[in-house]
């Protein structure tokens, strides 16, 4: 899946991103392909058949958009590992940043097909680690967390929030399939997905009514 869907204001990425482009929208619009890209990142390259099972799908369905991926540049064929009978791929980049309000413009349809995928992929994975957390050693079972906090910001607040929040996450070390055997003894891979959702009111509308007034004089 996309690690990042907003990208930073300016063109500063590292070689390991890539900028979405009207193409690249396009080409991620779909769910399955949106998770071919994050398993192919989590656990390196695999074959469409592997992958297949791993999403539920026939291999006839993960080769097409492992196809569309490709020719979208998203992931390629690893020739190392493959053979006459049987086609490896690999994820061509780490990252996937959003951040382009021109093109959000132009290709609205687009950005919204996207985002869904994305965000349909997040709620997968929350079910799946509901499904898995009573199993789960009490340590990471302790570790879990799903909380949500309303706050009345202005958009630069918000602004200022989301990159605090990515300034903290990067601090942490990334999960990469070639540096798991490096990793400190216990760490484990942990998925962190943040969300500022904007809930604008309505033109007009009037909040709830606060408590009634007490009214002077002795209580009865």
């Amino acid at each position: 899946m996309a690690d990042v869907v907003k990208g930073p204001d300016g063109p500063d990425v590292d070689r390991e991103s890539v900028v979405l482009d009207a193409k690249g929208l396009r080409a991620l619009a779909h769910p399955v392909r949106v998770q071919l890209v994050g398993l192919l990142r989590k656990y390196g390259p695999s074959t469409a058949t592997r992958l297949a099972e791993r999403l539920g799908v026939n291999s006839g369905t993960a080769s097409y958009h492992l196809r569309q991926l490709g020719a979208a540049g998203f992931v390629e064929e690893d020739t190392g590992l493959g053979n006459a009978r049987e086609r490896w791929w690999r994820s061509v980049h780490r990252t996937i940043w959003f951040n382009d309000p021109e093109l959000a413009e132009r290709e609205p349809e687009a950005v919204l097909a996207y985002l869904q995928s994305v965000a349909a992929i997040h709620t997968l994975r929350l079910q799946q680690t509901l499904n898995e957390l009573l199993t789960m050693p009490p340590a990471w079972r302790n570790s879990f967390d799903m909380s949500d906090w309303a706050l009345r910001l202005t958009p630069e607040e918000a602004g200022s929030l989301e990159q605090e929040l990515k300034e903290v996450v990067a601090r942490y070390r990334r999960d990469r399939p070639e540096d798991a055997a490096s990793a400190p003894e216990g760490a484990e891979r942990v998925s962190v997905i943040t969300y500022v959702l904007p809930e604008l009111d309505g033109p007009g509308a009037a909040p709830y009514p606060g408590p009634p007034e007490a009214e002077d004089g002795p209580a009865s």
